[in-house]
């Protein structure tokens, strides 16, 4: 997720990573990410296999699949399901189907594009402002969508971003806030949707080098709040209560919130497009 509206984010220019680089801590911060949880492990095997393929190749059936990354039928099926919304595999049933290497899809070819623009080109209050439209989307397919089993896998991400909280460490805060909201992504059945949306989460990500006080409410405090934001959201996800949902995503919504600081370069250069 982007950063919350009671700190700033101290960006750079980096070039941005792609999707099998999400989870790794930006250049500079000199810290640990959240803890990937099995299945997002998994998938990242899955991406590296499909990568080290050419596409349209078979990777093997999903059995095979399973047995290569030991893991069991459940967390290989989640694993899947990331690896699938990251537009990297592809599933074809009946005699010689299996799991493929994906041809790059136009709207994966369209987050290339966007991930290779640096700040000199764009900035991450743009994309911050575009992820905010996408999330009432997102929250609406979680609504209609998410199993026990993602609950359960959201709940995990919020238990790593108090752990965050407890130790008054903002940067891995957002990280892990960045993680929930892509897990929520993987809900989505709509595959244009699920790669715009990661695809503008890995370019704010690339562009963080740390987490710096900003506005008036002490950080530990604010970020405590934004954690309990976060349980909410993930409360009425799970009882189904679409208009508690949406009413707390508008409240999370950051690009403009009152007090709130904007982003500013790390370094100086020249100013975003």
């Amino acid at each position: 997720m982007t950063g919350p509206a009671g700190f700033e984010e101290a960006t750079g220019g980096a070039s941005a990573p792609g999707a099998r680089d999400r989870g790794r801590p930006p250049a500079g911060t000199g810290r640990r990410p959240a803890r990937l949880s099995r299945a997002e492990s998994t998938a990242e095997l899955l991406i590296s296999i499909a990568g080290a393929a050419s596409p349209g190749d078979r990777l093997g059936s999903k059995s095979e699949l399973r047995d290569r990354c030991s893991v069991s039928v459940g967390t290989f099926n989640e694993a899947m399901r990331i690896a699938q919304s990251r537009g990297v595999v592809t599933v074809r049933p009946g005699p010689g189907g299996g799991v493929f290497a994906a041809e790059p899809s136009p709207m994966v070819r369209l987050g290339n594009s966007v991930l290779a623009l640096d700040a000199g080109q764009t900035s991450v209050a743009e994309a911050m402002r575009i992820r905010d439209a996408l999330d009432p989307l997102l929250i609406e397919d979680a609504l209609w969508h998410a199993s026990l089993a993602d609950i359960a896998e959201m709940r995990a991400i919020l238990a790593e971003m108090a752990g965050a909280v407890a130790r008054d460490d903002a940067t891995a805060f957002v990280h892990a806030n960045w993680s929930l909201h892509a897990r929520i992504a993987a809900v989505s059945p709509h595959a244009m949707l699920r790669s715009l949306y990661v695809n503008l989460l890995d370019q704010i990500e690339s562009h963080t080098l740390a987490v710096l006080p900003g506005g008036e409410q002490p950080l530990p405090e604010y970020i405590s709040s934004r954690h309990a934001l976060h349980e909410a959201i993930v409360d009425a996800l799970e009882s189904h209560d679409r208009d508690e949902a949406l009413r707390l995503i508008a409240e999370h919504n950051t690009s403009k919130a009152p007090g709130g600081s904007e982003l500013r370069p790390a370094h100086p250069g020249p100013s975003p497009a």
